[in-house]
C-alpha cells in the first residue's frame, strides 16, 4: 500500500513543527489525525532527511535478504522431499518437478532449476510411435532365433529386412522387450611375445584351428575340430566326433581344401594332434609352413579363440544334445547361420561369406 507521506515530508512537518509552528495547524493544514502526528514525531522527531534516506535503505536490504532466506528455506524443503536417489536420467529429474511443483506449488522455472532440468525437456511430451510394436515383435523373432545377439546385431539384422531405424531406438526397444544380455568377463593381459604377424590380407593364406570339447545328455564326452579362414572369419570346418585323432584332422584339411584350395600357413596350440608325424607329413608334402604359438598363450591364436568363445556362447550352451549324431546336425547348422546369416562386426557387419566374395571380386576387378 503506497503511503500519502514519504519518510523526508514527514521530516520535514516536523521541522516545520519544531520551528514553532502549532500541532493543530499541522493536523488541519495536512489532514491527518493527532495520532498520527505524534507517532510520526516518536519515530522521527530528531532524525535528519539524510538519516531517513538510510533508514529506507536499510528496510529495504532487510526486505530483500527475507526475501532470500525464505526463498532458500523453501528451496531447502523441497530439495528434502524429492531428493530422495540420484537424479540421473531425465525422466526422474521430471517426476521429481513435478512432485516439487504439485507438493510445495512452486513454478515450473524454480521446480527446474532446483533439480537441474531444462524447461525444453520437462515441457516435452514423447510422441508415441505405433510402428514400436512392430519393431518389437521382429527383434523378439530375431532374438528367439539367435539368443546371443546384442542390440547391434539384431540391428543389422532388422536393416537387412529393410527396417529403417536408428540405433538409439533399436537400444531403447531391445531394453523394452527384455532382450538385454548379461555377460561378466574379464579382459585378460597378455605379452605379445611370440604372436605371429598379423599383416595378413589374402583369403586362404592362413588357417587356424583348434578343439573345443562338450558332453552329450548322458555325460558323453565329445571334441568339435573348429578351422577358420583369418581373413575372411570364415568356418571352415567345423567336425565333431568323441576322439578326433592327427589322422583325423589332415582328412578334415584334404576334405577344405577340395573347396578351398591349400593355405600357405596354418596356426596351432602345441596339442598332440597337431605335432603328430601324420600332420607333420602332411604340411610338408603340401608345402605349408606349420606356426605354433608359445606354450601356455592361448591368446596368440586370437581369431580361433574368439571364434570358439562365439560358438560356444551361441551354440554349445544353448543346446543339451541327446547325441553326437543330434550334436553334428545342430551344429552343422550353426555353422551355415554363422558363415551366411550373422553379422560380424569385425567386417563392417557382413558376413564371412559377404566378406569374402567382396575380397573376390576386389581382388578381379584389380586384375582386369
Amino acid at each position: 500500500m503506497k503511503k500519502r507521506f514519504t519518510e523526508e515530508q514527514i521530516i520535514k512537518i516536523l521541522k516545520a513543527h519544531e520551528a514553532g509552528q502549532k500541532a493543530s495547524d499541522i493536523v488541519r493544514e495536512y489532514n491527518i489525525s493527532e495520532q498520527t502526528f505524534y507517532r510520526w514525531k516518536s519515530k522521527y522527531g530528531d532524525m535528519e532527511i539524510q538519516d531517513a534516506k538510510k533508514l529506507k535503505q536499510l528496510e529495504e536490504e532487510n526486505r530483500r535478504l527475507k526475501e532470500i532466506v525464505a526463498d532458500l528455506s523453501l528451496d531447502n524443503k523441497v530439495l528434502k522431499d524429492i531428493i530422495f536417489k540420484k537424479l540421473i536420467r531425465p525422466a526422474d529429474k521430471k517426476r521429481a518437478a513435478y512432485k516439487a511443483i504439485e507438493d510445495h506449488k512452486i513454478s515450473e522455472r524454480r521446480a527446474c532449476r532446483l533439480v537441474g532440468l531444462s524447461r525444453n525437456t520437462f515441457r516435452y511430451s514423447q510422441k508415441k510411435n505405433h510402428d514400436d510394436e512392430v519393431v518389437i515383435e521382429k527383434m523378439i523373432g530375431i532374438g528367439s532365433k539367435f539368443k546371443r545377439f546384442g542390440y547391434r546385431r539384431i540391428h543389422t539384422m532388422l536393416k537387412r529386412d529393410g527396417y529403417q531405424i536408428n540405433h538409439k531406438r533399436v537400444y531403447r526397444l531391445y531394453k523394452t522387450a527384455g532382450l538385454e544380455l548379461k555377460k561378466k568377463t574379464k579382459r585378460k593381459r597378455y605379452e605379445k611375445r611370440g604372436t605371429p604377424e598379423r599383416n595378413v590380407f589374402e583369403p586362404n593364406y592362413r588357417w587356424s584351428m583348434d578343439f573345443v570339447s562338450d558332453s552329450t545328455r548322458s555325460g558323453k564326452r565329445f571334441r568339435v575340430f573348429t578351422l577358420i579362414d583369418e581373413v575372411t572369419r570364415e568356418c571352415l570346418a567345423l567336425e565333431v566326433d568323441t576322439s578326433i585323432t592327427g589322422v583325423r584332422v589332415t582328412s578334415f584339411l584334404n576334405k577344405v581344401a577340395l573347396f578351398k584350395g591349400l593355405p600357405n600357413e596354418i596356426l596351432t596350440d602345441n596339442g598332440p594332434e597337431f605335432t603328430s608325424n601324420a600332420l607333420n607329413e602332411w604340411v610338408y608334402d603340401k608345402n605349408i609352413q606349420h606356426i605354433f604359438i608359445d606354450p601356455g598363450c592361448p591368446a596368440q591364436n586370437g581369431f580361433i579363440e574368439s571364434f570358439n568363445g562365439k560358438f560356444r556362447d551361441e551354440c554349445l550352451n544353448q543346446h543339451l544334445f541327446r547325441n553326437v549324431l543330434e550334436a553334428r546336425e545342430i551344429i552343422s547348422k550353426w555353422k551355415d547361420d554363422y558363415n551366411f546369416i550373422r553379422p560380424h562386426s569385425s567386417l563392417n557387419n557382413l558376413t564371412p561369406s559377404e566378406y569374402a566374395q567382396t575380397l573376390q571380386d576386389t581382388n578381379i576387378a584389380v586384375g582386369t
